[in-house]
């Protein structure tokens, strides 16, 4: 595995004293996102494999082009799991790019974001450079803590070859409840039972129907039961919510990601919402204009991102303040100084 990490790294040192355009790739499942891909395709497929587990420290080290479906095999074996509970999007989702999307599923709001995981990687750099940061355990303070910067960069700042993760146990029981209620009472209700001692992990609504995830002790979990209420339901519903294979995701219309503080109340926007996080992700399937929609989102002290649409004209991604995006463009630089890496994918081109 050393002579393909090598062969990475020689290819990247050729391309940028060329300054040729490498798309970083690993299975290809998340090409839609972001802008759109360019350049050579970087493989990572070929260096795979997990490097250590640990089940009694809940620790795990892969290779980035381990796919992520083995990963999750291997930790439920040992009864574990990756807490952020990471979107596939298709069998040949790889380890490598799921940190490098930055995305994490339902459980993220009582588990925490993927980057909150991340102890440490290992990435090439635009100069062909083998870089560590962080390390392969959790009480880590190696320096400044770039592990989760890398963590959603979209492979613009380096080529992730490796990566330290923590993982969890897996709940003891899990239960489903579906609450009939219309949004804005939905949004109160998720987030009261969110400042209550309850073991939620997760919830969705979507058309006048609030579905809950409990995850815990039995006790636990049926005394919340009990006290939440409404009719027991099928969990293959976190699956389709999670791979975006659900009812709701299907159409043409575009599909926009809505990040914004969960007490935010009901979005009076054109289009099909589905709301999760208690209230923090707001998905919308919708055809109006990005710049009322984006207006309405800053005065909410939201974002939005354009995540799936024919038509990406209007940008993925807002355009960051001057002083965010001053500090964004100083860290490309010094990570990938030609600016071969996934040109475009991330940060507006100039």
């Amino acid at each position: 595995m050393a002579e393909a990490a090598e062969a990475i790294a020689a290819r990247i040192r050729d391309a940028a004293r060329d300054r040729r355009p490498l798309r970083l790739r690993g299975g290809g499942t998340k090409d839609f996102y972001g802008g759109a891909p360019s350049g050579e395709i970087l493989d990572a497929r070929a260096y795979s494999g997990i490097v250590a587990y640990e089940p009694s420290e809940l620790v795990v080290t892969a290779r980035c082009g381990t796919p992520l479906a083995e990963l999750e095999s291997a930790l439920d074996a040992s009864g574990q799991m990756l807490a952020f509970e990471p979107p596939h999007f298709g069998p040949a989702a790889t380890l490598g790019g799921c940190i490098a999307a930055g995305l994490s599923g339902p459980r993220r709001a009582s588990a925490g974001a993927l980057r909150d995981f991340v102890l440490g990687v290992r990435v090439v750099d635009g100069r062909g450079q083998l870089l560590s940061f962080g390390g392969r355990v959790m009480k880590n303070v190696a320096g400044y803590d770039l592990s989760r910067l890398i963590a959603g960069s979209l492979g613009t700042l380096g080529m992730i070859v490796e990566a330290s993760l923590k993982v969890l146990p897996k709940p003891v029981a899990e239960c489903m409840l579906r609450l009939e209620m219309p949004e804005g009472r939905a949004i109160e209700a998720m987030n009261r039972w969110a400042g209550q001692p309850l073991p939620i992990s997760a919830t969705a609504w979507h058309d006048d129907s609030l579905t809950v995830r409990l995850s815990g002790a039995p006790p636990a979990v049926r005394s919340a039961a009990a006290a939440i209420g409404g009719e027991s339901v099928d969990g293959a519903f976190w699956h389709g919510v999670r791979e975006q294979t659900d009812g709701f995701f299907a159409g043409a219309e575009p599909l926009w990601r809505l990040v914004l503080p969960s007490t935010s109340p009901a979005l009076e926007l054109e289009g099909r919402q589905l709301i999760e996080w208690h209230g923090g992700l707001r998905w919308l399937k919708s055809a109006m204009p990005a710049s009322a929609l984006r207006e309405a989102m800053r005065r909410v002290k939201g974002h939005a991102i354009l995540f799936r649409a024919a038509d990406k004209s209007a940008g993925c991604f807002a355009p960051p303040e001057p002083v965010l995006e001053r500090l964004q463009r100083q860290l490309k630089n010094a990570f990938d100084p030609a600016g071969i890496f996934n040109p475009g994918r991330l940060l507006a081109e100039r």
